[in-house]
């Protein structure tokens, strides 16, 4: 059972809203998923996902494939949480 991390779609006709999930790779974009771990809003500035990086983490460890686009938020939201982590 390949599981990956991947976005599904719930937002209305020409307004996007994505989840960020675990879902088994077989099953439907849209179908059922494992856990939901984070939200993408394109039309929003600045700041426009929310991840949390523990869950994720935690699934990768397990052997869970994030999708490029999920990669690239692991890799903002680790940038973002050590800028903010005070420096020793």
């Amino acid at each position: 059972m390949p599981v990956k991390i991947r976005l599904k779609r719930v937002g209305a006709r020409n307004t996007p809203a994505y989840r960020v999930v675990v879902a088994d790779g077989r099953s439907p974009r849209d179908g059922k998923f494992i856990e939901e771990i984070g939200t993408y809003l394109p039309g929003q500035k600045d700041v426009n996902f929310k991840l949390n990086l523990e869950r994720a983490d935690y699934w990768v460890s397990k052997g869970a494939q994030p999708s490029d686009t999920v990669a690239s938020f692991m890799r903002k939201a680790r940038r973002a949480a050590a800028a903010a982590a005070p420096a020793k």
